[in-house]
């Protein structure tokens, strides 16, 4: 499964081996900024906004740059888009965050076991912001799969399920 989680785009010219170490290089270090920015920022600031902003044209800037070479189910290009929603929850851009998730969900399909907990929380925040987007449709499909991956994770009887459902039940 490695293979699948270091994909690498076809491109007419195939890029040479030290061109791929170069980027998993690159991604790497772009990932450990991306971490120390946003440590060091939110112990400084006593506003975030300014800091969001830095934070997503990061991770913007790092997948344009490293989506020439990988591909967007490659597990460099999945952690920076989880970063990049991270960043749009926190400053409210529902449709930038549902974006990205959307992006990510499949590979974390692909990637992670039927019954994991990853693909459920993926699945919690896609319908929780398709809920808050209004389109329940695709709200209670995402919220669906979240509580059928939970129940066997969790057991039917959890009360996570139960605020999930009443969550379905009250929209």
């Amino acid at each position: 499964q490695d293979k699948e989680k270091l994909e690498i785009r076809e491109l007419s010219v195939p890029p040479s081996a030290q061109a791929v170490w170069d980027m998993i290089k690159y991604a790497r270090n772009v990932i450990e900024e991306f971490r120390r920015a946003k440590h060091y920022k939110y112990i400084l600031c006593l506003t975030l906004t300014p800091l969001a902003c830095e934070l997503l044209e990061i991770c913007e800037l790092s997948l344009d740059k490293m989506g020439a070479l990988f591909e967007d189910s490659n597990v460099y290009m999945l952690h920076m888009m989880y970063q990049a929603m991270g960043v749009c929850l926190y400053v409210q851009d529902w449709e930038g965050a549902l974006r990205y998730g959307q992006k990510i969900i499949r590979p974390y399909s692909k990637h992670y076991p039927s019954y994991s907990l990853n693909v459920a929380s993926m699945w919690l925040k896609l319908g929780r912001l398709y809920m808050t987007l209004e389109n329940r449709t695709a709200g209670v499909k995402a919220l669906k799969k979240a509580i059928a991956i939970m129940e066997v994770a969790h057991g039917k009887d959890h009360p996570y399920i139960s605020e999930i459902k009443k969550e379905l039940e009250d929209h």
